[in-house]
């Protein structure tokens, strides 16, 4: 499907704007974060995907919730942050995670 002219996520230059302030906002903390921006359905915005080589995504949110949500609520731009952690991260977490044993099955009587 060819993506309509209205869809384009900075078409809008406040929504430029305010993608261009989260984005440096992040990379004022975390120089080495790699950002996606595209169109979102639900809720319909802007989503600013922000990947970042952190144990907590929690600490990427941080840095810019304040003024995300004055975009959102106070000047009515529908952006979106969703801070990501590399994939090649979450694999390594994962092969590195010993999961927990299980108890003991009770003995039959």
């Amino acid at each position: 499907m060819t993506p309509q002219p209205d869809s384009e996520p900075l078409a809008d230059p406040r929504i430029a704007s305010a993608v261009t302030e989260l984005q440096a906002l992040i990379r004022a903390r975390y120089p080495d974060a790699i950002f996606a921006v595209a169109p979102g359905e639900d809720p319909a915005g802007t989503y600013v995907t922000a990947i970042v080589d952190v144990p907590d995504v929690d600490d990427v949110f941080e840095v810019v919730v304040r003024r995300l949500l004055e975009l959102q609520v106070e000047e009515g731009l529908p952006v979106y942050l969703i801070p990501v952690r590399p994939i090649a991260r979450v694999v390594a977490d994962l092969r590195d995670h010993v999961p927990p044993r299980l108890p003991a099955l009770l003995p039959s009587r």
